[in-house]
């Protein structure tokens, strides 16, 4: 399992979350597609109270290794993808109504 020890916290997470559901988002710097995806994540998880945690890949060998070109991904519990490349709201949505 990927160690998210270095995870930021990003502003959208509101306290006691419904189902204390972390999102990981895995970027790196100057990715243009995690600046694109990045307003759309912190808003689908502002409304479904989530948590989301903001990870930069170039800080872990093993997330490169795993996710290198892959960037944007958004994964939750369990390593579980929801989500990578160009992230749209709709598909995201989708994505976290199929999860619950």
């Amino acid at each position: 399992m990927p160690s998210f020890l270095h995870a930021s916290r990003l502003s959208a997470t509101k306290s006691g979350s419904l189902r204390d559901l972390i999102l990981t988002f895995l970027t790196r710097p100057g990715c243009h597609l995690c600046d694109e995806a990045r307003p759309i994540v912190l808003a689908e998880a502002g409304r479904i109270d989530a948590v989301v945690e903001e990870i930069d890949i170039d800080t872990d060998d093993r997330l490169v290794a795993l996710y290198g070109m892959r960037i944007p991904v958004l994964v939750t519990r369990g390593d579980v993808v929801l989500a990578e490349g160009i992230i749209s709201l709709r598909g995201l949505r989708r994505k976290l109504k199929s999860t619950s």
